[in-house]
């Protein structure tokens, strides 16, 4: 039995290869059959020691019964150690209950992959009144990395030095100062009034100066995309000169991108945390570099 190995759930992106070749060990698919009674069938590679699964976690349903049944496996195969890797962490926004007789899902899924991971590894997780990820995963090993060094690097040298970054409310304002001083530009924060999941309204309080500059618009996840596009309608009535858009979770169909367009924004690239048509940023970087303590150094690819 190998020491370390990394298994992907499906679908896969490219990620898991970059990050199994950064850290040199093998990789595996992790199988999915589903019978025509929406049952599921799951075969998990080789067991290893310790078992690194990489799963993006947005559509969630189906693969958190995938997930459970791929530790089950592992374990009974005699997996001592399970690290999941799930640059999107699903359930994260319902973190009280808000109406009578609501679940808290963020609890709930919270426990479920805590009784099944022994560490778990995510990327700008969706946490509102929760101060840390430590509070989702209590007993167990748990991190939320920024994604914004990798969107800083990728994008280096690529924007006009007048370029202002600016996000969509006050909840976005610790990773946008972030990004705006890796990058050394200005930066803004709007205020955002939710109405429903479709109705955003959004103004500048700050008097943003985006007046004659062009914009990087940031923002954690875009779902439904009405915060991106009223964020847009009021950058352009800002006299912004021109809106790109950068996203770490790009969870929103394809077909938005015509609504996005029409509201100003020329392009729109996300990170792989997420497979989807916008990707352009790797994660497997930032991810690679967390999951290094896993290996034993003389195994670590330079």
């Amino acid at each position: 039995m190998s020491t370390v190995a990394l298994q992907q759930l499906p679908p896969a992106g490219q990620d898991a290869a970059a990050i199994a070749a950064r850290l040199a060990v093998p990789l595996h698919d992790i199988g999915v059959h589903a019978f025509p009674d929406g049952e599921i069938r799951v075969a998990v590679g080789p067991a290893a020691r310790t078992t690194i699964i990489h799963a993006s976690l947005d559509r969630p349903n189906d693969k958190l019964i995938a997930l459970m049944l791929a530790c089950e496996a592992l374990h009974r195969n005699g997996c001592a150690r399970i690290v999941l890797v799930a640059p999107y962490l699903c359930y994260m926004r319902q973190d009280a209950a808000f109406h009578a007789g609501e679940a808290i899902s963020q609890r709930a899924v919270g426990r479920l992959l805590g009784e099944l991971c022994d560490r778990i590894v995510t990327v700008d997780a969706h946490l509102h009144r929760t101060a840390t990820i430590g509070e989702v995963f209590p007993g167990i090993e748990a991190e939320n990395l920024s994604a914004m060094p990798a969107i800083a690097q990728a994008l280096s040298g690529t924007l006009d030095p007048a370029t202002v970054v600016v996000g969509p409310d006050a909840e976005s304002r610790p990773w946008v100062r972030d990004l705006a001083d890796r990058l050394g530009l200005a930066h803004a924060v709007a205020r955002k009034l939710r109405k429903g999941d479709h109705d955003v309204a959004v103004d500048f309080a700050e008097a943003a100066p985006v007046a004659g500059r062009p914009v990087l618009l940031v923002d954690d996840i875009v779902s439904s995309g009405g915060t991106l596009v009223a964020c847009a309608q009021a950058l352009k009535a800002a006299k912004a000169t021109a809106i790109d858009a950068v996203v770490t979770h790009a969870l929103f169909p394809a077909s938005l991108l015509e609504a996005f367009n029409a509201a100003g924004i020329r392009s729109v690239r996300s990170t792989t945390s997420v497979l989807h048509p916008t990707n352009a940023i790797s994660l497997a970087g930032v991810l690679a570099e967390a999951l290094r303590r896993e290996i034993r150094p003389e195994r670590c690819a330079p």
